[in-house]
């Protein structure tokens, strides 16, 4: 277990590092999901899967998701088109893909290694998230959901094309 976690830090550690390098944005965002399925595999590993399994569904889902629908929505065009051809290039996924099948290994021997119900691993369910969330952490939730709002806001104001005209 420990070296997973150790392997899943890394990989994490390095696709983070990746995404904020890469200048193309679909790359970082490709880099940005395998960061987050590293931290959920190193939260599964430290005995938490309900949060594992939250950072997978709303992070890697549903914001990356929309930073996805931002991109699109900054398509400016025929030169956007060639551009994106030229990223999604084979090449392009290598280096993804290599360290989600790292990280898909290391989930199967977890699975394999771990039971339910044994060893020292305490699970923690819904009711005490939430009353951790809501409790002790209640102003870093309330911090995270204003930045996601101010991303949010940020990505409505560079999606405009221009000033709206008001009709009379």
């Amino acid at each position: 277990m420990q070296i997973t976690l150790l392997v899943a830090s890394a990989i994490a550690i390095l696709a983070t590092l990746l995404a904020i390098t890469r200048l193309d944005a679909v790359h970082a965002l490709l880099y940005l999901v395998v960061s987050l399925l590293a931290v959920a595999v190193v939260l599964y590993t430290l005995g938490a899967p309900f949060a594992a399994a939250l950072e997978v569904i709303i992070y890697a889902g549903a914001i990356v998701v929309l930073f996805v629908f931002v991109v699109m929505m900054l398509n400016l065009g025929r030169s956007a088109v060639e551009l994106e051809r030229r990223w999604v290039a084979p090449g392009m996924w290598i280096g993804p893909a290599l360290l989600s099948l790292v990280l898909l290994g290391e989930m199967a021997a977890i699975l394999g290694w771990v039971r339910p119900g044994t060893g020292n691993v305490e699970q923690i369910g819904p009711r005490q998230v939430g009353a951790l969330l809501f409790g002790p952490y209640l102003l870093a939730v309330e911090l995270a959901s204003m930045l996601l709002l101010a991303g949010l806001v940020g990505a409505v104001h560079l999606g405009r094309r221009g000033p709206r005209e008001e009709q009379s």
